[in-house]
């Protein structure tokens, strides 16, 4: 079983990895899922997950593509639903039935296509197609979430009598209305709406010649507003009724409920699996945004890395436009062992955390950012030690926290092991501390472990170049400007530059050969040779530089050549033509000269028609030859310009495809900008009512709407438009 620490996650900074992918997710689950990634535990769920992650990202090159996998978290419901006798709320059903409906949108896909997303195939069809509990919603709610009135005949029944009802409280509040204005009782205004009552507006000095029941005033008292007699018992039957069809829609929530109730399971599993695909759709989106791939994936023991990134630093570097040095890094059963040496800030810390992030991410399942013919295998186990990690809470110093760390390497170190060591065997004195890691590294090896170690140390430069399976490295340095080049080498121990750098840091001559003479004459020496092995190996990196752009200098003269001759030759072709042609008709002209002055000499019609047809046949039998010829030719070149032709059909549709999907996304966007304006005639109604009104007049944010038998006034901003104005 795979296990990689907490700590080896947190030194190679793969939560920060989790976070950055985190952001491209669509719902609040897949966020949380993204931040609780873990490498897998074993081969084959790495090995699934990496090809659903693969399958998702070549989506893109497929002309349907992966219907939106987007939900509304329904976790309270899934709560309620828990809870005998609850009842869920419209808009909870709502989110229910969306949520199924996603689910069988992403079920039927991928069994549609299961040939090209085998692996999401399988995800999804581990989840039941079921559409009992879209249909039965659908029975009950529409699409305006709001209860049907054919759910249930009592509903139907008591809305049909709440119609009447209102119809006839219309009829009397008219018919008071026209009685108390002829009167000349009523203020100008006529009417108003009272807490959603029509009401008379009645002037105050005849307050009691109208019968009636007096639900307030205006503010100056002038006006008192009553709701007549005639249709307070109507407005009483209303409200019964009113009653009545709340708890009707009640019952059928109720019942609705306890329908859905037995699929709360189901319900679990669709949130899992929406929010599962949400995570991989934004582990495609990160590998896009690093240009990742899925390497070749390897049983045996290797670890080939072609031009590896840093994912964290070559995003960073992308937002600053700055350039990321890719590394090129391999690992094999006859060089399990790297050892990195070389100046500070050169590097190999970066290149220590490229290698460990990316097995990590890759054993996460997620695409990593190297070339695609770069090779990898899964370790078992990955450890650590980056960093200071100085344990206060423990009172360790570094050197005994490092000390404690190499004593659970050693215990936990095997064949199926990759380690990474920043600054192997530092903390200690250089002599005493260099022994041990020394020993440490020997130990190692006899493991059969894989591993990468950054060092100062001579002794394990040392070690590596004259141990099998063990190799030096190091970050080129430019010895002249003291800058790093940011590239391994390998083969060859890098010198710390230390007395160099501390030259251009300012420091006097003097005291820098005060302390050349303080050091070993051979270490000395030895860090000399490795300096001036890496200044010749600058020097031939100019050299092989230098000749690669005369290469390219040359191969761009011989293409320029190839032009040339191409276009000599071409004219070469169309004068042996010509010659070709001009000598065929010399040859012509000159046959039918000799049988004309035969027919001269001796006068014969029939040997002259024989000769001459001989002649025919002859030329005619040349042409089909060359018709054929040309008729071939003719068919190469069609293949070729049609081959042609599809690769550059095949470029326009991925073109289209992307044009499409801006497209839709630019509409969306405008859709969700769009503001309704209303205008004079357009049929409306207030928000939660059912009452369709049109608007006679707009003025200073509000209009007046016309109901047929009554007008009143609303703001525009609570007024949703059912059906624009005729033209």
């Amino acid at each position: 079983m795979i296990k990689i620490t907490e700590k080896t996650l947190k030194d190679l900074e793969f939560p920060t990895v989790c976070q950055q992918i985190s952001e491209f997710c669509v719902t609040d689950l897949g966020r949380e899922k993204c931040l609780q990634i873990q490498p897998f535990q074993k081969a084959s769920e790495i090995l699934f997950s990496l090809h659903q992650t693969n399958e998702y990202k070549s989506s893109e090159l497929q002309e349907t593509r992966i219907p939106n996998h987007g939900f509304d978290a329904i976790d309270n419901e899934i709560k309620f639903l828990n809870i005998e006798e609850s009842i869920l709320e419209v808009a909870g059903i709502r989110k229910i039935q969306s949520i199924s409906n996603t689910v069988n949108a992403q079920i039927l896909y991928f069994r549609k296509y299961k040939e090209i997303y085998p692996s999401l195939y399988q995800t999804t069809d581990e989840v039941e197609f079921t559409k009992h509990l879209v249909e039965k919603i659908d029975e009950i709610i529409n699409h305006f979430g709001e209860i049907k009135d054919d759910a249930s005949p009592l509903l139907q029944k008591t809305r049909r009598a709440i119609n009447l009802v209102r119809g006839q409280i219309n009829s009397s509040f008219s018919s008071a209305l026209s009685k108390y204005h002829s009167a000349g009782y009523l203020d100008e205004i006529k009417e108003t709406v009272v807490e959603n009552i029509r009401v008379l507006a009645v002037t105050a000095m005849h307050r009691r010649k109208v019968k009636g029941s007096i639900l307030g005033s205006s503010k100056t008292g002038s006006i008192v507003y009553i709701q007549p007699e005639a249709t307070l018992q109507h407005a009483r039957e209303l409200n019964n009724l009113q009653y009545e069809e709340k708890q009707e829609v009640k019952r059928i929530l109720k019942e609705l409920t306890e329908y859905i109730r037995p699929a709360r399971p189901l319900l679990i599993q669709y949130q899992e699996l929406l929010s599962e695909i949400d995570v991989i759709a934004a582990k495609v989106t990160y590998a896009k945004k690093l240009n990742a791939v899925l390497p070749k994936i390897t049983k045996s023991r290797e670890l080939e890395l072609k031009e590896a990134y840093h994912p964290l630093l070559y995003l960073t570097n992308k937002n600053s436009n700055k350039t990321t040095h890719p590394q090129d890094i391999s690992l094999m059963p006859d060089n399990r062992i790297i050892v990195i040496s070389g100046p500070n800030a050169g590097g190999k810390s970066i290149t220590l955390k490229t290698v460990g992030l990316l097995q990590v991410m890759l054993q996460s399942g997620m695409l990593v950012p190297v070339h695609e013919y770069s090779r990898m295998c899964f370790f078992m186990k990955v450890l650590t030690d980056i960093g200071d990690n100085q344990s206060i809470e423990n009172h360790l110093s570094t050197y005994s926290y490092r000390l404690k760390n190499m004593k659970h390497f050693l215990r936990k170190c095997d064949d199926k092991t990759l380690f990474l060591i920043d600054e192997f065997g530092t903390g200690s004195d250089p002599e005493l501390g260099g022994a041990l890691a020394e020993t440490f590294l020997e130990v190692f090896y006899e493991k059969n472990s894989y591993g990468i170690i950054t060092t100062h140390y001579a002794n394990l430069k040392k070690m590596a170049q004259e141990t099998e399976a063990i190799s030096n490295a190091n970050m080129l340095f430019d010895s002249k400007t003291l800058e790093p080049v940011y590239k391994l080498h390998l083969g060859e121990a890098g010198s710390s530059f230390t007395f160099e750098v501390a030259q251009k840091n300012g420091i006097p001559y003097s005291l820098i050969n005060r302390s050349k003479k303080k050091v070993e004459r051979g270490k000395i020496r030895f860090d000399k040779s490795i300096a001036k092995l890496q200044q010749e190996r600058s020097k031939l990196s100019k050299t092989t530089s230098s000749l690669k752009e005369k290469e390219e200098k040359a191969a761009e003269e011989q293409r320029r050549l190839d032009e040339i001759n191409a276009k000599v030759q071409q004219k070469l072709e169309g004068f042996q033509e010509l010659y070709d042609s001009n000598q065929r008709m010399i040859f012509l002209g000159q046959k039918i000269d000799d049988l004309s002055e035969k027919f001269f000499n001796n006068n014969n019609k029939k040997a002259l028609i024989g000769e001459f047809l001989k002649l025919v046949a002859i030329e005619n039998s040349k042409r089909k030859k060359e018709s054929k010829k040309k008729k071939e030719a003719k068919k190469k070149q069609e293949q070729k310009i049609k081959q042609e032709a599809e690769k550059k059909i095949q470029v326009i549709r991925v073109k289209k495809q992307e044009e499409k999907k801006k497209q839709v996304e630019e509409e969306k966007k405008a859709e969700e900008k769009k503001i309704v304006s209303f205008k004079v005639n357009d049929r409306v109604r207030l928000e939660d009512s059912r009452s369709v009104g049109t608007i006679d007049k707009i003025e200073k944010g509000k209009a007046i709407i016309n109901y047929g038998m009554f007008t009143t006034e609303a703001d525009l901003s609570k007024l949703e438009l059912v059906q624009r104005a005729k033209k």
